[in-house]
């Protein structure tokens, strides 16, 4: 059975979830088709810092500004950049007076989730294929063997996109960089020394092409990335079912290390994740298809080490959104006026994160670090390492 939906957005992360609410907001239906089985299928995640540029301005024009004010984490714009040996070379404190305060990304996506009207989010709904048909339609199918047609078809679906090659031949590409991402629970009880290392904040640790990238979570924890400049298939070498084994395989990298620093891996609690950060093409854009679009990840993809994955998915949703709404009837003029714009902002953003791949992860990674932050009063280059789906 076909059904039809005039706006479809496919991904209902917070990319998406946006531009239905900007949508909803203006009085415009759209409907959000999810692969996630529910709302709390998954962990959404960690620590999102929320600009004032554009994710701050993106909650504006969803009318949710005042909700993001509530579920601010107090204290987690506090920075430390910190050397092997443990020695501490910049440390700022949150005074609650920066312009990126840092949420956690489960609550900001609840936030989104309890914006739109009841049904606007379809569940378990994995897209198999994606097609034109005329006049600027498009089918969808999905792996349940369901399918809809949509006058206005929004890929939202991260950097895997399946409506991505309606538009572009573009795949992600490996960076050169790999995580393995791990969780040491209960700190200020159960790890109080990694706690006190970390401090409230976001915390970097950088040498030799390798380090430490941590948040402070809400709920007490500290969420750790260990990062390596490594060949693709380094993470195929380890063996991720035997946790004693992944961890001396990693540790093996930090030897010589300060064993306070050591220990963010080593007493790391539960699962190893070993992730691979991959990156669109700089500057990646298509010639103009009519009824259907990209948004977030699914058209710029890049590395987490500017912040910026989740602050633009939503701009580019609230712009999305709002441009539908100031062309009414014409939503070719609309998609024509959202990736004019588009293109060029994220084409700097993405120059800006693989620029600072390369002074965090170059040589001398440390020393540009510390000579970058000590140079501005206000944080630069973030890992948001939970960017990107």
């Amino acid at each position: 059975m076909t059904t039809h939906h005039p706006i479809a957005i496919v991904g209902g992360g917070l990319g998406g979830l946006t531009a239905a609410r900007v949508l909803h907001v203006n009085g415009i239906e759209a409907t959000v088709f999810e692969l996630e089985a529910s709302a709390h299928a998954r962990a959404q995640g960690g620590m999102l810092d929320i600009h004032e540029e554009n994710g701050q301005k993106a909650l504006h024009a969803a009318d949710l500004y005042e909700g993001f004010r509530k579920i601010i984490h107090s204290g987690g714009q506090a920075l430390r950049l910190v050397g092997p040996d443990g020695t501490v070379h910049v440390s700022h404190e949150d005074d609650d007076t920066g312009g990126r305060p840092e949420v956690d990304r489960g609550e900001l996506r609840e936030l989104l989730l309890a914006s739109l009207p009841h049904g606007t989010i379809r569940w378990g709904k994995k897209v198999s294929g994606a097609r034109p048909l005329d006049d600027g339609r498009h089918e969808v199918t999905f792996a349940d063997g369901s399918t809809i047609t949509t006058d206005l078809l929004i890929g939202a679906d991260g950097a895997w996109s399946r409506i991505r090659p309606l538009l572009s031949s573009a795949r992600p590409a490996y960076t050169g960089i790999s995580f393995v991402e791990t969780e040491l629970l209960d700190a200020d009880t159960r790890h109080p020394g990694s706690a006190t290392l970390l401090g409230g904040g976001f915390f970097i640790c950088l040498g030799d092409q390798r380090g430490f990238l941590a948040h402070r979570e809400t709920d007490g924890s500290l969420h750790v990335y260990t990062a390596l400049r490594a060949a693709e298939d380094w993470l195929d070498t380890i063996d991720f079912g035997d946790d004693a084994a992944a961890k001396a395989a990693l540790l093996s990298h930090f030897d010589g290390w300060d064993e306070n620093l050591r220990a963010l891996l080593a007493d790391a609690d539960g699962a190893l994740v070993p992730r691979r950060v991959h990156a669109l093409p700089v500057g990646h854009r298509w010639d103009h298809v009519p009824g259907v679009t990209l948004l977030g990840d699914a058209a710029h993809l890049m590395s987490p080490f500017a912040g910026e994955g989740a602050n633009l998915a939503m701009f580019d949703g609230a712009e999305l959104g709002q441009a539908i709404a100031a062309h009414p009837g014409d939503v070719e003029a609309a998609l024509a006026a959202y990736e004019e714009a588009l293109f060029p902002r994220s084409e700097a953003s993405a120059a800006e994160s693989a620029t600072s791949l390369e002074i965090m992860f170059g040589e001398r990674g440390l020393e540009r670090m510390v000579e970058f932050f000590t140079s501005h009063q206000e944080a630069g280059p973030t890992a948001g390492a939970d960017e990107g789906r």
